[in-house]
């Protein structure tokens, strides 16, 4: 445990030593904010149907999807690449630690940013509690869906930083495969006709589950499915380390 509480600690160092970092904390918050006012300015609108403002601001727009497809690479582009890269991997993985440790390491470190990153959406609740009467149920969900949907494409960007020595490449790799994730809903709409397939796709269609955390509806099968495929996503990764390991 000790060694994995190192390899956090030097992850976050390095994360923290980057102006990369700080760049992504300001567009997100600033970006994030924008949405929120947006939202607000368009449910003020009295042609507007009620709704709970934090119901859009979690995955109710296509904003929110658009800010994890982008954001997610960037924060895990450099976990395994840029040591590939700068030749670091070796005596990395040289020292007693296993190729498993690297990657929980690398991928908390990376989760813990992503926390951070969203830890001060919580002063948009505290404005909405402020001047309206809100339920902190869904609230709660809403940041759990959040959470969740963190753990499974961090899995899958920690994965695709082991492809490649490039960074940017990395960013492309994870980019791509998250798009895939992302598409299963839309592919459950347009294509698939069969009642068994659209049933199925529809157990890993991202859309719906978000919009069920966001109205205070915890499915523990939402929670399994995301869960399992991000820390499938770490077994590959570890298994990839392994392999190149030996090469």
């Amino acid at each position: 445990m000790r060694k994995v509480v190192a390899l956090v600690r030097r992850e976050l160092i390095a994360y923290f030593s980057s102006p990369l970092a700080y760049m992504v904390l300001t567009a997100f918050l600033f970006l994030q904010g924008y949405v929120f006012y947006l939202i607000i300015a368009f449910l003020n609108n009295p042609r507007t149907e009620a709704m709970a403002p934090l119901r859009l601001f979690f995955g109710g727009t296509i904003f929110f999807w658009l800010f994890l497809l982008f954001v997610i690479p960037v924060i895990t582009m450099r976990l395994v690449s840029e040591e590939r890269r700068s030749g670091t991997i070796e005596p990395l993985l040289t020292s007693p630690v296993t190729e498993g440790q690297v990657i929980t390491g690398k991928f908390l470190a990376a989760l813990i940013f992503y926390i951070i990153l969203w830890l001060p959406t919580v002063i948009y609740v505290l404005i909405l509690k402020h001047y309206t009467a809100i339920d902190l149920g869904p609230v709660a969900s809403g940041y759990l869906g959040v959470l969740l949907l963190g753990i499974l494409f961090l899995g899958v960007g920690t994965f695709t930083s082991t492809l490649a020595k490039n960074q940017l490449i990395a960013a492309v790799f994870a980019f791509a495969a998250i798009v895939i994730l992302f598409s299963v809903g839309l592919i459950q709409q347009l294509l698939v006709s069969s009642s068994a397939i659209r049933q199925a796709l529809g157990y890993m269609n991202l859309w719906t589950q978000m919009d069920d955390f966001a109205r205070g509806i915890v499915d523990t099968r939402h929670i399994v499915y995301q869960l399992s495929v991000g820390l499938m996503f770490l077994y590959f990764a570890a298994k990839s380390l392994e392999v190149k390991k030996w090469r």
